[in-house]
């Protein structure tokens, strides 16, 4: 299999939105409200899954503290990690389970280079072997540091809960749910993702205002 169709640039995006709106009224009428989609292009690496890591079940702010506590500490590597003992690690403030996930992922000697070349269900499992590394922060990898457009994330409660605003659904769609629903979206399921986060965002601002 190859690797698929890669979303480097504003211009890509633009593609799948135009592609999406031609194929569902419901994604036109949430791109008339949200507008050009996101980019959100990370570098990918070492660096962008221990992020992910330290950012699992926590407020941004949170993320944030830590990160820079971990950047201080010269720990964004994963010979800077080896380098700290638990205690260090936890006065950045990362739980036992994180730490032990932490070094787990400076043990692995990923091959990050070889992941760019490999198909995206690849990307995924290979992915998923590592401890601390679930389908959803593995999915995220592969649509944002990858630029992968074809990847979804159905198991992020924000996209079940903006496809049950868009397409009028009783209820929030399960992961499985929505996963089927998205194969409609293929081969733009990456930015069917952007514009069901941007809609999202939309109408939880638009709640409360009187």
């Amino acid at each position: 299999m190859s690797v698929g169709r890669v979303i480097h640039s504003d211009a890509c995006l633009a593609e799948g939105a135009a592609w999406l709106a031609a194929a569902e009224p419901r994604f036109a009428a949430a791109l008339e409200l949200t507008g050009p989609l996101p980019l959100r292009l990370k570098p990918d690496g070492f660096e962008a899954l221990l992020s992910a890591i330290v950012s699992q079940q926590l407020s941004v702010a949170a993320a944030n503290g830590i990160w820079g506590r971990l950047e201080a500490a010269g720990a964004l590597t994963p010979a800077g990690i080896a380098q700290l003992d638990d205690d260090a690690l936890r006065a950045c403030g990362l739980s036992r389970p994180k730490i032990r996930y932490v070094r787990a992922l400076a043990e692995a000697d990923l091959d990050y280079a070889a992941l760019r070349t490999l198909p995206d269900d690849e990307v995924v499992a290979r992915l998923v072997e590592l401890k601390g590394i679930g389908v959803w922060t593995a999915e995220i990898y592969a649509m944002f540091s990858l630029g992968r457009a074809d990847v979804f994330a159905p198991g992020d409660l924000a996209l079940q809960e903006a496809a049950r605003l868009i397409f009028e659904l009783p209820e929030r769609p399960k992961d499985a749910a929505l996963r089927e629903m998205a194969t409609a979206w293929s081969p733009w399921r990456a930015v069917a993702a952007r514009l069901l986060w941007a809609y999202y965002r939309q109408a939880k601002s638009r709640e409360g205002i009187r």
